[in-house]
């Protein structure tokens, strides 16, 4: 082998071992855990939070400076801002961009899916049409899950917070223990928050953000026990802990209900799924004894009716079994 055979062989091991690394690096600055968490902060503050005007127009500004077209055009439009702080209490990290448009994709996926059963063409249709909600149910569901998780992570964090104030350590610092030591996800809200307050926002803005982006009555609760106390003063302390035993009473009896009411939802559950799943069996078990539905207009009739007392039968029994405590 020749020298120049080995001098090439070398520099390209060097070229690619350079080029990952430049890889790497690009990719870490824009998507690793340092950008993640940067970005997100900027979401907590831009999504509808109350700021300056001036401040709000930086973080928009840095927030879309590495967005796409379709981003830039869709943070013009009126009540995005709602949609962007949707997906920011679901704890996920979409943009509203790729929410759009996984709900564009999804239909034609569906539709190519629901070809191969037997169902009519309106019924395929229909199916396709309905399945772009997903995307969005999606996120509702992890938005309620994380703000039930928010709302009973509350109790322990006013006590850690009330615990702290009697150790003689101000309010700011035990808004930071709490951001600390707290798991996810109150500690990331509490993170934020105490952010805020060491950059420059006063107290009373930063709790009001705590509050836009946690959209709990019991929080709501809390910031308003704590300014108050700021304006006419008293024991904090002893404030935090009446929230605190008015909070886990209010569960009790939540719990207490919810027990006594699961029946009923399990029965609405059941009611709501059955025709559906035993139409669709029937339709690949026996697709000609289904046919007469959408053939005749008997049929039709008929599965509309159903429909219209399925609903009006599932939105009875959810306002049966919904009780507010």
């Amino acid at each position: 082998m020749s020298p120049i055979f080995y001098a090439t062989a070398i520099l390209l091991f060097v070229a690619v071992v350079l080029a990952m690394e430049g890889a790497y690096i690009w990719w870490n600055s824009n998507h690793g855990p340092v950008a993640r968490r940067v970005e997100s902060r900027i979401r907590a503050i831009s999504a509808g939070a109350h700021v300056s005007s001036e401040r709000l127009s930086i973080l928009k500004q840095r927030l879309l400076s590495d967005a796409t077209p379709l981003e830039r055009a869709l943070m013009m439009l009126p009540r995005v801002q709602g949609i962007d702080r949707f997906l920011q209490q679901a704890g996920i990290h979409w943009s509203v961009a790729r929410l759009l448009l996984t709900c564009a994709v999804v239909p034609p996926f569906a539709f190519a899916l629901a070809m191969l059963s037997p169902a009519p063409l309106p019924v395929v249709a229909l199916f396709s049409l309905l399945s772009g909600a997903l995307p969005l149910l999606y996120v509702r569901r992890k938005r309620a899950r994380r703000l039930r998780n928010l709302e009973r992570q509350l109790p322990e964090a006013c006590d850690m917070l009330a615990r702290a104030l009697r150790s003689g350590h101000a309010f700011s610092l035990a808004i930071d223990m709490v951001g600390t030591e707290f798991a996810e996800p109150m500690g990331g809200e509490f993170r934020t928050t105490f952010d805020e307050i060491n950059y420059g926002v006063s107290l009373n803005e930063a709790l009001a953000n705590l509050a836009t982006r946690v959209p709990i009555r019991d929080l709501r609760y809390f910031v308003i026990a704590v300014l108050i106390q700021r304006e006419t003063g008293g024991n904090l302390a002893e404030v935090l802990d009446g929230i605190t035993v008015l909070i886990r009473e209010r569960f009790k009896l939540f719990d207490k209900v919810r027990v006594l009411s699961a029946e009923g939802r399990l029965s609405a559950w059941i009611l709501g799924l059955m025709p559906f799943l035993v139409g669709t069996a029937m339709m690949f078990l026996n697709p000609d004894f289904m046919q007469v539905l959408w053939q005749d207009p008997m049929g039709l009739k008929m599965i509309g009716m159903a429909l219209s007392g399925i609903v009006v039968g599932v939105i009875w029994m959810s306002r049966v079994v919904a009780l507010r405590v």
